[in-house]
């Protein structure tokens, strides 16, 4: 099993649920072809360098994954057939070095995939101490 990185371009014209359709059925993909995904980084809606095909914008996830050699071909042929993705790039790495980089990328996706979770906790508990605080200062008013 080799490392691989996928960085694929969904269109933009494709509604939210849509998209995320379309990003499943790209790791399933993966998955059906004996690949074991290790992370995913959504990188979302992002300006192209240039139109693709009147598409001026697109949403942009790279996949990390792990995944016999002889798999690759089919994943790619998949990818060309998916009429929902604009562009596809397929990464190998190979070398020692380059396995460190892809351990460190996916590990790196890893955090930024749960850090969005943990900041929405401290913003929940934000929120409710400026609740309480609101409440607090409603009861002292009315007491006076």
């Amino acid at each position: 099993m080799r490392n691989y990185e996928n960085l694929v371009i969904v269109k933009p014209t494709l509604t939210a649920e849509e998209i995320q359709a379309s990003i499943a059925a790209i790791e399933e993909v993966i998955t059906s072809n004996g690949g074991e995904i290790a992370a995913r980084d959504a990188m979302g809606m992002r300006k192209l360098a240039y139109p693709i095909g009147k598409n001026e914008r697109g949403y942009f996830h790279v996949i990390y994954y792990s995944v016999a050699p002889s798999a690759i071909s089919e994943i790619e042929r998949r990818f060309r057939i998916n009429e929902d993705l604009l562009r596809f790039v397929t990464i190998k790495y190979d070398t020692n070095r380059e396995i460190a980089a892809w351990n460190h990328l996916a590990q790196k996706a890893n955090k930024k995939a749960l850090a969005p979770a943990t900041e929405a906790k401290a913003e929940d508990v934000e929120v409710a101490a400026e609740a309480v605080e609101a409440v607090t200062e409603v009861a002292e008013a009315s007491a006076e």
